[in-house]
């Protein structure tokens, strides 16, 4: 092991560092994992607005925008989704995977948020403290951290997991089409991927 800096947040903590603070102000890139979409809202000069708006107002300014998810996003959501032709054409790229149950949030390939609640209102959304869900989950800038959760978000957003997966019969859509061949088990640098491919440790 080794010591990392890092701050872990619970309940409406993550709310305000993770989505008005973080994801709100990104400039370059936003990728989330999560088991569970939901429509949230949150607040944006003084009135609460639905995610999806602060996220269409971010891919007007060119950033990227991914979202990897388990289940099929609530209905309440996809109508929001489907009104934001910005999003709809290719604003919010969004791809699922059954077997995904990991929550993070990437912020411009510099920092991560890694913890238990989902893109839901009570996970991450703008609820009150008496009826949110409990989480935790830490927030860092340290580097390995985020090379190792963007390396197994990355295998698993362009299909290089689904070639071998076994869950792949009752996948709603297969990231890798039948018969593709998937990526290489190993990336180039020999590091496995959804490992760090920055930071090779002395054995």
């Amino acid at each position: 092991m080794r010591p990392i800096q890092a701050e872990l947040l619970a309940g409406g903590e993550l709310y305000r560092e993770v989505v008005l603070e973080r994801l709100a102000h990104a400039r370059e890139s936003v990728w989330i994992a999560t088991a569970n979409v939901k429509a949230m809202y949150v607040e944006q000069r003084g009135r609460y607005v639905p995610l999806l708006e602060v996220l269409d107002g971010l891919a007007a300014r060119g950033v990227a925008l991914r979202l990897l998810h388990a289940e099929l996003p609530s209905r309440p959501f996809r109508a929001e989704f489907d009104r934001r032709a910005r999003l709809v054409a290719g604003g919010l790229g969004l791809k699922v995977c059954p077997r995904v149950h990991f929550k993070t949030v990437l912020v411009d390939g510099a920092w991560a948020y890694l913890g238990s609640a989902n893109l839901t209102g009570a996970g991450l959304g703008a609820k009150g403290e008496d009826v949110r869900n409990f989480e935790l989950g830490f927030v860092t800038e340290d580097f390995d951290v985020i090379d190792r959760a963007t390396a197994m978000f990355e295998s698993v957003w362009s299909g290089a997991e689904c070639q071998g997966c076994r869950l792949r019969a009752v996948c709603p859509d297969p990231i890798l089409p039948p018969g593709a061949r998937g990526l290489p088990a190993r990336a180039p640098s020999g590091i496995r991927l959804g490992k760090t491919r920055r930071i090779v440790r002395a054995r």
